[in-house]
């Protein structure tokens, strides 16, 4: 019995320290599952090379009013980075954090378009891949939309890739979530400067 009780007991304290990042751990302590949302709003989806994903994004970035939160892994589009620009000329509030390996792996890459469009571009450098493919737009408002899935901000995501691509309006609450996130990797992205 004694030993059962010692076993328990050292099972329950390696249980503890697992769930513990160590000192100046850059893995971030877990939450507990995160609740439930409300489905309400709309969702649309598209499916590529099938679907015109990019039309359906370049239109919902038109629709946006007051702030664009994006977040990139690879951003190639010229039709979204056009999107994106006509989208600051005209008052919305468009920043960008993007993937910091895939911004300068390749010379394709928009971001430096962006940047001399004068919208604000962070890198994401704490993750070995910042994988996230995400647009806010509008959060806080009744017309809040998020856009999301596995399509990357590129051209094969359209013509060459087969990908999946969601966005889900009016719902604030999904989309208060996501930006809260967006705000959470942005406190740890360093200000782009160029290669």
């Amino acid at each position: 019995m004694r030993r059962a009780l010692l076993g328990l007991a050292l099972l329950c304290a390696c249980a503890a320290a697992a769930q513990v990042p160590e000192q100046g751990s850059r893995v971030p302590a877990l939450r507990k599952t995160p609740p439930a949302l409300p489905a309400r709003g709309t969702v649309q989806v598209a499916f590529t090379p099938w679907d015109n994903a990019e039309a359906m994004i370049v239109d919902c970035i038109r629709r946006a009013k007051q702030q664009i939160l994006v977040q990139a892994f690879s951003f190639t589009s010229r039709a979204l980075a056009n999107a994106l620009i006509a989208a600051k000329r005209r008052g919305v509030d468009v920043q960008v954090m993007a993937d910091r390996e895939q911004t300068f792996s390749g010379e394709s890459s928009r971001i430096p378009e962006l940047v001399q469009a004068g919208i604000p571009v962070t890198l994401e450098v704490r993750y070995q891949s910042a994988h996230n493919k995400v647009m806010v737009m509008d959060a806080g408002t009744a017309d809040a939309a998020v856009i999301t899935g596995s399509y990357n901000w590129t051209y094969a995501a359209q013509n060459k890739n087969a990908e999946n691509v969601m966005i889900l309006r009016h719902n604030p609450d999904i989309a208060n979530a996501y930006a809260a996130n967006w705000r959470r990797h942005y406190a740890d992205a360093l200000p782009y400067a160029g290669q």
